[in-house]
C-alpha cells in the first residue's frame, strides 16, 4: 500500500495523541499476573500492542471490550499456552513474555516474526540461565522451560535493550527467592524502567532500583493487585506531528499529552525548542508554533525512539546537527541508521553516518522521492513529515506498517492539513 505525501505550505488544527503503545505494553502484563479484574482504558490497539494481547490470553487472561477500555481478569497461576506464541514483530511482546512464561508450569514455544529474529535476544536468555529457567532458541522460535524462577544473582546488560530488566522486573516478584540483578553496562532508556515500575507500583508490587541503574532487587512473594488504569498519550508518536508542524513552520495542538509523564520521549518538547520552535503546554495538551532555525544536539541514548524525528527536523536547521549514542537503532525493526540514511539522501538531505553518530548539515533542499520504509513504522513517518517540507511529492511505499505503533497516522496528517493521498483506510 502506497503513500502520496504532497508538499504543503502550512499546517493548522488539533489532534489527540494516540495512546502510549508502552504503556498498553505493561498493563497487560501486569493484568495477566494479577488475581482479579484489571481495567486500562483507551489502550493503544497497534500490531505490537495486539500481539502482547494474544500473548496474555494464551497464558489464561480473560479479556473483555467494553467501549473504549479492555477489562482484564488475570490468571496468577499461569496456564502453559496450548499452542505457540506468535509474537508478530513485537520486540517488546517478546522480552516482556519470555520471563513470564517461566512461571507457567510446561514448556512454551514463542515463534518470531522476520525482523524480530534479528534482534538481540541472547543477553536476556543468559540473566534468565542465571536464576534457574532453562530455554532453548534459533532464528524462528524460543523455547522456555516453565516451572517458576528459582531467584538469586544475575547480570544483564543494560546497553542493547531496557526491555530485558523490564520483563525481569515483571517476572521477578514472583520467583521462588528475591532476585538481584547487576546492569553491567550503562543503562539507556531509563524512562521505560521507570514507567516499568511505575505501573509494578500501581499493582501494589515494590522494586528496588539503585540511583545509578546498577542494581536492582526484586523481592519475592509479591502478589498482584488489580488496577484500574488510563493510558496516556504516546509522546513516541505524537513526536512526528510536532515535527511535522515544526518543518511546515505552523501551529497546531496536540491532545491527550501530559508532560508530567514518566516517559522519556517528552524529550521532543526540549528539542523543539532547541530548533527554535516555541513551545506551550497546558493541562493535557502541547502547543508548538514556529520555524525551525537552530541546528540540534541529541542524545539517543535514553530516547532512541526520537531519532527518526529528530533526523526529519535536523534536515531543515541551519546548521550542523547531530544525533549521537544511537548505536541500538541498528537493531531495530531495521537497521535504523543504515535506513535514515538511505531514505534521505535519496531526498537530498546532507547526511552521514560513523559509528552511532548521525550527522546532517542543513538547512537541506529535499526533494520528492521514492522512499522504502524497510518495514520501519519509525522510519515510514519519519521520511512523511520530512516530505511535507519537500519539493515534489514523496511516494511512501508499503505505508502500511506505520500499523505497527500508529495506525492513525495518515488520517491524523490529513486531519492536520496535509494532502495525503492512497492508503485506504490508513488515511480516511
Amino acid at each position: 500500500m502506497n503513500v502520496i505525501i504532497k508538499p504543503v505550505e502550512a499546517l493548522n488544527g488539533e489532534v489527540e495523541a494516540p495512546p502510549s503503545k508502552s504503556y498498553t505494553h505493561r498493563m497487560l502484563v501486569a493484568a495477566l499476573l494479577s488475581s482479579g479484574k484489571t481495567v486500562i482504558e483507551k489502550p493503544s490497539i497497534s500490531d505490537d500492542t495486539l500481539a502482547t494481547l494474544e500473548a496474555i490470553k494464551s497464558f489464561g487472561a480473560c479479556v473483555e471490550q467494553k467501549g473504549d477500555s479492555w477489562e482484564v481478569d488475570g490468571q496468577p497461576h499461569l496456564k502453559t499456552p496450548e499452542k505457540s506464541v506468535n509474537c508478530r514483530e513485537s520486540g517488546t511482546t517478546l522480552r516482556f513474555m519470555i520471563p513470564v512464561a517461566a512461571l507457567a508450569p510446561g514448556k512454551t514455544k514463542f515463534i518470531l516474526g522476520s525482523s524480530l529474529s534479528n534482534r538481540p535476544i541472547k543477553p536476556l536468555l543468559q540473566s534468565l540461565r542465571m536464576l534457574g529457567v532453562k530455554t532453548r532458541h534459533n532464528r524462528s522460535f524460543v523455547v522456555v522451560y516453565g516451572g517458576g524462577i528459582n531467584g538469586g544473582k544475575t547480570t544483564v546488560r543494560g546497553d542493547i535493550s531496557s526491555q530485558f530488566i523490564s520483563g525481569l522486573l515483571f517476572a521477578g516478584p514472583r520467583a521462588k527467592k528475591d532476585t538481584e540483578i547487576d546492569i553491567t553496562q550503562p543503562i539507556g532508556s531509563k524512562g521505560y524502567i521507570e514507567m516499568t515500575a511505575e505501573v509494578l507500583r500501581r499493582h501494589s508490587v515494590e522494586v528496588k532500583i539503585s540511583e545509578d541503574y546498577s542494581h536492582i532487587k526484586i523481592p519475592s512473594g509479591q502478589s498482584y493487585k488489580p488496577f484500574r488504569h488510563k493510558v496516556p498519550g504516546d509522546f513516541s508518536s505524537a513526536a512526528y506531528l510536532l515535527a511535522a508542524a515544526a518543518i511546515t513552520s505552523s501551529k497546531i495542538r496536540v491532545y491527550n499529552l501530559d508532560c508530567a509523564s514518566k516517559q522519556g520521549d517528552r524529550t521532543i518538547l526540549e528539542i523543539l525548542r532547541q530548533a527554535g520552535i516555541n513551545v506551550y503546554f497546558g493541562e493535557n495538551f502541547v502547543e508548538v508554533q514556529g520555524a525551525i532555525s537552530s541546528p540540534i544536539k541529541v542524545d539517543a541514548d535514553d530516547i532512541p525512539d526520537l531519532v527518526p524525528p529528530c533526523a526529519a527536523i535536523a534536515c531543515y536547521a541551519a546548521g550542523k546537527s547531530e544525533i549521537r549514542n544511537a548505536e541500538r537503532l541498528r537493531y531495530k525493526e531495521s537497521d535504523r541508521l543504515e535506513a535514515l540514511y538511505s531514505e534521505f539522501r535519496k531526498m537530498g538531505a546532507d547526511i552521514s553516518v560513523e559509528g552511532g553518530k548521525l550527522t546532517i548539515r542543513g538547512p537541506c533542499k529535499l526533494h520528492g522521492a521514492v522512499i522504502d520504509p524497510h518495514n520501519d513504522h519509525r522510519i515510514a513517518m519519519a521520511c512523511a513529515v520530512a516530505a511535507l517540507g519537500a519539493k515534489g511529492d514523496s511516494t511512501i511505499m508499503n505505508a502500511e506498517c506505520v500499523s505497527k505503533s500508529y495506525p492513525k497516522f495518515f488520517k491524523d496528517l490529513s486531519l492536520l492539513g496535509a494532502n495525503v493521498i492512497g492508503g485506504g483506510e490508513l488515511v480516511w
